[in-house]
C-alpha cells in the first residue's frame, strides 16, 4: 500500500510538470508560481494529514516561507525578493522582508520548545527507571 502511495504521488509530480511546462504555453512567470501553489498544496495536504505535530509545525513554517517566496516573485520576478519598500535607518521596518522570515522561523523554534517541554512534563519516569 505504502508503494502505491508514493507511485500514484510521483505520477501526480511527473504529470503536473508535464502539463505545466511542455502543454501549458503561458509565460514563465505564471508556470513558476504555478509550481510555487503545488508545493503550497503539498505542505497544506502534509499540515492537515502529518503524522506528528513536529511535522505539522516544519510545513506550516515551509508555507510561511512559500507565501513570501510567491509574494516576491508576484512582485518582482523572483523567489524571496525584498518585496517592502526599504525604511529609514533604525526603524522597524527598514530590513524588507528579513522581519517576517525571522518571525516565520521564531514562531516554529518557540512552538518547537513548547512542544519539548510538554513532552517532557508529561514522561513520568521515576529514578532508575528506563524509557
Amino acid at each position: 500500500m505504502k508503494i502505491l502511495r508514493w507511485l500514484g504521488g510521483l505520477l501526480i509530480i511527473v504529470a503536473f510538470i508535464y502539463f505545466n511546462f511542455f502543454v501549458y504555453n503561458g509565460e514563465i512567470l505564471i508556470k513558476i508560481i504555478n509550481v510555487g501553489l503545488f508545493c503550497a498544496l503539498f505542505v497544506l495536504v502534509r499540515v492537515v494529514f502529518g503524522p506528528s505535530p513536529a511535522d505539522r509545525i516544519v510545513a506550516v513554517e515551509i508555507l510561511g516561507i512559500l507565501i513570501v517566496g510567491i509574494l516576491g516573485i508576484l512582485a518582482g520576478g523572483v523567489f524571496l525578493i525584498n518585496f517592502i519598500d526599504h525604511g529609514s535607518v533604525f526603524h522597524l521596518l527598514s530590513a524588507g522582508t528579513i522581519p517576517l522570515l525571522n518571525i516565520i522561523i521564531g514562531i516554529k523554534v518557540g512552538v518547537s520548545l513548547f512542544l519539548v517541554v510538554y513532552a517532557l512534563s508529561e514522561l513520568k519516569l521515576e529514578k532508575g527507571e528506563d524509557l
